[in-house]
């Protein structure tokens, strides 16, 4: 810790010394764009400024939504081209430049249909841009988010990696805060993300050391989902359709109406989608010489729909007012079938079977007002109010069924029923104000509430008639408020820059275990300081370094105690009495782009305290998981990635994290101290073909991990796509293979003293066609019915 607060102080005091000897000698690019027709501003509007020797670009910007755009370059041999999907590529060779300002004036694009489709291929490739405090994965038509949820779209994001499971790491390390369009929702947690779509996301922000801007929740960053909300004029949409082996059949429609002071935007999904899944597990007593062994299969089936309507409505120039809502519902049914084998030394004494009916819906709703003010006096001066709504209720009804083909044991039928209902909401308000060119205050607050309710019962038949079975019976309320209240002050030169925040929050817990009369209140107020600072050496090579403080809160399913029953020899239950966890993260990260290389360079440190971890308990062949808080892990890492493209036909990219970790913890008198490094990498290759084929290949390596107790081993796999662009791009035709070696599984070992356990299950290949079509301006959303892998 010592010496990488050394190296920070060093670092800002090399940057500072920088500085003060820097000559400022930027040329600074400004203007407007409009189209010809009416003579509307156009929004995201892009403008490059290109070397006019090498051909290269040096810089860029998009403009505003008022048209305006403004950007700086050092270099004095250059030209400016401007394009925008649906016009004609404007360029500018000659040009006044008079005390180092550029002013282009109003630049009027003419529509070109004609050269549609080229214009969309300049800008399909999925991009990354480095930022001050962030990455932004700029989303294009790449082949990978070809037919894919959202899941799959953050899986090919540098430092973001998805787990079988749909778990969601960054760096390796959980405990990552997802937002949507910056702010907390519904659909940004567990499988609630699938209805989510690649085609509805502008860009996803990777914020791995979060300004104190930023709710202070997840100790390894923040993923932002940015969404689109098309700005082009009149009616414009699309529609797909999609089938796919295993079942999973979907029709998407898109539209957009655009008027001078409306913008309304809706989409709509149905379809069905099958998830299997194979599983099988071993269990060894060692002191009393028994095995039980498992092996099974699992089938979830689900009809959904999703339904997003929202509008903007621009009061004037200065004053916008949106309101959206996202409703989702899916009826499941489940059915799983596990095979048990019970073993007394080497003779097989016991075998039989557990079957399972699952019936399930979940509505989920989500609402949301949002009101914009800018100012006159300075484009980037703003207020922005938001009030976020989100409800999700499960009605689940499970019947379990044993049946003994060898042996004593009785058949036996369970039944459970969870009923679970949860209301969130936060209430936002950022005000920020650049001043003196270079200088910017931030402030604001957020409330968040979350309350929830999970009436769960567990019922024996005995006899002819069902009986509760209190062990498994009980129902647990749990609320959440968090107040938090921040500050930020930021300098951003031509080449320097320096972000200085404050936050603090006040934090509410209160759990109940209403059958028990079992409760814990919590109550604490927590200050997270963050800094931040950049040095652009050139057009080519940027620096950035960090500090934040962070908290990773006990999630609902973390703390409530009943969470599991599908498996009465694996049991996951939840702890009421969890800590949060604390986190001071550095990181030095940089960017060079060598010719046809981009590099992205960083090294990190986090320092984490009451870590959070399972803890598994064996007794009489069941295994019970429950998560504790278990001492202190440090983690130092360092994070490769690379974009390598040789030709316009061919780009490859990598992406490679190394960590290693030392954990030291002390649990009911046991000492968990250890040591262990983990690495993880993935491939991404796109080919151009003549007759506008692309095909694209990810490749995912992922070494083995260890945690407190468990061994997860390594995994391999690879997604393989196809596509056809037809008609100018207003058609499209997509084949995706995921996991093409049915390679991606997750097995976890657990060797302890007294008993051994080992777990392992498979997804297997998962084969997609689609169909998409634009209409209007609209292109093909290419629309997935995927939630998960």
């Amino acid at each position: 810790m010592k010496y990488t607060h050394t190296l920070l102080a060093f670092l800002l005091l090399f940057l500072g010394t920088t500085l003060i000897k820097a000559q400022d000698s930027r040329i600074k690019i400004s203007g407007k764009v409009i189209e010809s027709v009416n003579n509307i501003p156009l929004e995201f509007v892009t403008l490059i400024v290109v070397d006019s020797k090498t051909k290269k670009p040096i810089t860029g910007t998009t403009t505003n939504e008022n048209g305006i755009f403004e950007l700086k370059t050092i270099s004095d041999n250059f030209y400016i081209e401007t394009s925008f999907i649906g016009f004609k590529t404007k360029t500018f060779k000659e040009f006044n430049i008079i005390n180092n300002e550029l002013n282009l004036g109003t630049i009027i694009l003419v529509e070109d249909l004609g050269t549609l489709e080229e214009v969309v291929i300049r800008v399909e490739k999925s991009q990354t841009v480095f930022k001050l405090d962030k990455r932004v994965f700029n989303v294009g038509k790449d082949l990978s988010t070809t037919g894919a949820s959202v899941l799959e779209v953050l899986n090919n994001v540098p430092s973001v990696n998805v787990s079988l499971e749909g778990a969601i790491s960054l760096r390796g390390s959980q405990g990552v805060q997802i937002l949507i369009n910056g702010k907390p929702s519904v659909i940004s947690e567990g499988n609630a993300l699938g209805t989510i779509t690649a085609d509805m996301i502008d860009s996803i922000e990777v914020i791995t050391n979060p300004s104190a801007k930023y709710d202070a929740e997840g100790t390894s960053g923040i993923i932002n989902i940015v969404m689109k909300k098309s700005e082009k004029k009149g009616l414009n949409g699309s529609i797909s359709l999609n089938t796919g082996v295993p079942n999973n059949h979907s029709i998407g429609l898109s539209l957009n109406k655009r008027t001078e002071k409306f913008n309304l935007f809706t989409q709509i999904g149905y379809g069905k989608r099958t998830f299997p899944t194979e599983n099988r597990s071993i269990s060894i007593d060692k002191v009393a010489n028994n095995t039980l062994r498992s092996f099974g299969e699992s089938d979830k089936n689900e009809v959904f729909l999703n339904l997003i309507l929202g509008t903007d409505y621009h009061i004037n120039k200065l004053n916008v007012l949106s309101l959206s809502g996202h409703y989702a519902f899916e009826d499941e049914l489940e059915h799983s079938n596990k095979n048990y084998s019970f073993l007394n030394g080497q003779t097989l004494t016991d075998t039989w079977s557990r079957d399972e009916t699952t019936k399930a819906t979940n509505p989920k709703w989500q609402y949301e007002l949002q009101y914009k003010k800018d100012f006159k006096d300075n484009k980037d001066r703003n207020l922005l109010f938001s009030a976020l709504g989100n409800s999700f209720s499960k009605d689940k009804f499970s019947t379990f069924n044993n049946i003994t083909s060898l042996g004593n044991n009785a058949n036996n039928l369970q039944k459970a029923h969870a009923d679970f209902v949860q209301a969130k909401y936060t209430f936002k308000l950022d005000y920020t104000h650049p001043f003196a060119d270079k200088y910017t205050i931030e402030a604001g607050s957020q409330y968040v509430v979350n309350m929830v309710s999970n009436d769960y019962s567990v019922n024996d038949f005995i006899g002819s008639t069902w009986v509760n079975n209190a062990n498994y019976t009980n129902i647990f309320h749990y609320s959440q408020g968090v107040l938090g209240v921040y500050s930020t002050a930021s300098y951003e030169g031509d080449k320097w820059g320096l972000k200085l925040g404050l936050r603090m929050e006040n934090t509410r817990l209160e759990t109940e275990l209403e059958n028990t009369n079992e409760t814990n209140n919590q109550k604490f107020v927590d200050y997270f300081p963050s800094a931040h600072t950049s040095y652009k050496l050139t057009d080519d090579f940027s620096l950035q370094a960090g500090y934040s403080k962070r908290i990773f809160r006990p999630r609902l399913w973390s703390l409530n105690p009943f969470t599991s029953f599908r498996d009465n020899f694996n049991i996951s239950t939840g702890n009421p009495n969890l800590n949060p966890e604390y986190t001071n993260m550095f990181e030095l990260t940089s960017i060079y782009v060598i010719k046809k290389t981009s590099l992205n360079f960083g090294i990190y440190h986090r320092n984490t305290k009451d870590v959070v971890e399972r803890v598994l308990r064996f007794n009489n062949n069941v295994s019970i998981s429950t998560p504790q808080n278990i001492g202190t892990n440090n983690i130092t890492g360092l994070e490769l990635n690379v974009k390598y493209s040789p030709t316009r036909w061919f780009t490859l990219t990598t992406d490679t994290n190394l960590s290693t970790f030392t954990r030291e913890g002390f649990f009911e008198g046991r000492v968990f101290d250890f040591s262990a490094q983990q690495w993880s990498t993935k491939a991404r290759g796109k080919l151009k073909l003549p007759k506008k084929f692309t095909v694209e290949f990810t490749g995912n390596y992922n070494s083995e991990r260890e945690s407190v107790q468990r061994v997860i081993s390594d995994n391999l796999f690879m997604d393989l796509g196809v596509r056809k662009r037809m008609m100018k791009g207003k058609l499209t035709a997509s084949l995706s293979v995921r996991d093409v070696f049915a390679s991606r599984n997750r097995e976890s070992v657990i060797d302890e003293l007294n008993f051994y356990t080992n777990s392992h299950s498979q997804r297997g290949r998962f084969i997609a066609f689609g169909l998409s079509f634009g209409f209007g301006k609209g292109e093909a959303m290419e629309f997935s019915s995927k939630k998960r892998f």
